[in-house]
């Protein structure tokens, strides 16, 4: 009997039909129960005999794989595999998937969290009235505030209909625009230095791709409104951490909402500290629905790839068509 590592510990709390998938179609299932993220030398482990893995966002490296020759399928809960040495999986004629469509809306669901929390002020009257006191004040409103979404793919683009509900202009930014959707929406597309120029708040939706890497640093967001927001719930590798750390402080911007990070866990960065701030743990993409969703499409693709069908829709490495077996 084939395995297959659950890697999050999570996930077998949400439901979905992903267990009765695997196990219909003959795996078993390993689920591991550190109670957190697998490091690389725990992943290691856990994946012994394993054939596949459901994966959340544990390190699948050259030496992960060069420790499991038995390794067939990673498949993503999600839809970024930026944990994932893709070029070592195609390599090993190792199957990469993901699982798109599902999550979208929790994404845009969160990244407006975010929002709602810098302009409202949330934190620190929660923590205020807490400490005992009453710090009431002026807030400013969502409406009329220019959204710039950086990114109109799937989530940008539920982003964007959620905010044109709250009265907010939108402007996008995307290197491969749908023209249909944004003129159904009348969502004007403008250059990126535009966007930087022209938005109240800024929320990050792009892949992580070679062209993306610190696409906000020093020089982006000094092209930022002195008030602008910056949301990211897209992936860390969009954003120079130290460069916006240093806006933050020196008030070149108003404020920034950050689920995701270049190390995760993070740790206790220095400028995490900052008041114009409110930070969360990678948490964006996953709430109960949208989990139990990525699960079951991961848990598809495994099963497409072990019944020698091919989920084209969901792989990340389609070029090992030809060679890939079970």
């Amino acid at each position: 009997m084939p395995k297959i590592l659950i890697a999050p510990s999570h996930i077998n709390s949400v439901g979905g039909k992903f267990e009765g998938l695997l196990k219909s179609a003959g795996f078993e299932l390993v689920c591991q129960d550190v109670g957190r993220q697998l490091l690389e030398s725990e992943l290691i482990q856990w994946l012994d005999g394993c054939v596949a893995s459901l994966a959340g966002s544990e390190p699948y490296t050259r030496k992960v794989m060069d420790a499991h020759p038995q390794l067939r399928v990673i498949a993503r809960i999600g839809v970024g595999f930026d944990a994932v040495d893709v070029a070592a999986a195609t390599e090993k004629n190792i199957a990469v998937t993901i699982a798109p469509g599902t999550n979208q809306g929790s994404v845009a669901e969160h990244a407006f969290a975010l929002m709602l929390a810098l302009v409202k002020g949330i934190v620190p009257q929660h923590l205020g009235v807490k400490a005992g006191g009453f710090p009431r004040g002026i807030n400013k409103p969502l409406r009329g505030q220019v959204l710039g979404i950086a990114g109109l793919g799937r989530a940008g683009k539920a982003l964007a209909t959620r905010a044109q509900a709250f009265e907010m202009p939108v402007i996008a930014y995307d290197p491969y625009p749908d023209h249909a959707f944004a003129k159904a929406h009348n969502i004007p597309f403008v250059s990126f230095d535009e966007l930087l120029e022209k938005s109240d708040i800024i929320s990050l939706h792009l892949p992580a791709t070679p062209e993306s890497r610190h696409i906000i640093n020093a020089n982006s967001l000094a092209k930022m409104k002195k008030t602008a927001l910056l949301i990211n719930t897209a992936r860390g590798h969009v954003l120079d951490e130290d460069a916006l750390g240093e806006a933050l402080a020196k008030g070149i911007i108003g404020g920034a909402g950050i689920d995701v990070f270049e190390v995760e866990p993070p740790g206790k960065l220095s400028w995490f500290d900052l008041p114009n701030l409110v930070l969360t743990p990678h948490a964006a993409g996953v709430d109960s629905v949208s989990l139990a969703a990525m699960a079951d499409s991961a848990a598809e693709a495994v099963v497409s790839l072990y019944k020698n069908e091919w989920p084209a829709e969901k792989m990340v490495n389609p070029s090992i068509r030809e060679r890939f077996h079970f």
